[in-house]
């Protein structure tokens, strides 16, 4: 495995040439940024909250074809902004792409953590979209 795998995979997962050409230092950057808007306070939708999600996802994904030299290279800097998206974040027992999406994606509140995280601090319409799918727990 190497960094030509990653980049094969994000080029078979449809990706946009600027994420398969950053690889997975690149998806490790996109996700440490997601972070960073929600330490700020997330300003922007559902939809672009759900898409910044899906980058954790991909970046997993990635994970999985990666290099074990890969991976270490880049865990520390992973488990840093799991970390911290955890501590802004509370769970949901509901995935916010909804309960059909995550048990046709096979996606765990355990697994897929992310998927099940409400921002503490963010724009009152965001989170009031994110009631209206978990039901406002």
């Amino acid at each position: 495995m190497s960094e030509d795998a990653v980049r094969d995979f994000l080029r078979e997962s449809g990706c946009g040439q600027h994420v398969i050409e950053k690889g997975l230092p690149g998806l490790v950057e996109s996700w440490e940024k997601v972070v960073q808007s929600v330490e700020e306070g997330y300003s922007l939708s559902l939809d672009d909250y759900l898409n910044d999600l899906d980058s954790r996802q991909l970046l997993g994904e990635a994970l999985g074809v990666a290099s074990p030299a890969e991976i270490e290279k880049f865990e520390t800097r992973i488990q840093l902004a799991d970390d911290q998206m955890k501590s802004l974040t509370s769970r949901t027992s509901v995935c916010l792409w909804g309960d059909e999406v995550a048990e046709e994606e096979g996606w765990t509140p355990k697994k897929n953590w992310w998927y099940y995280a409400r921002p503490v601090q963010a724009d009152r319409d965001l989170l009031a979209e994110i009631d209206e799918v978990t039901g406002g727990e």
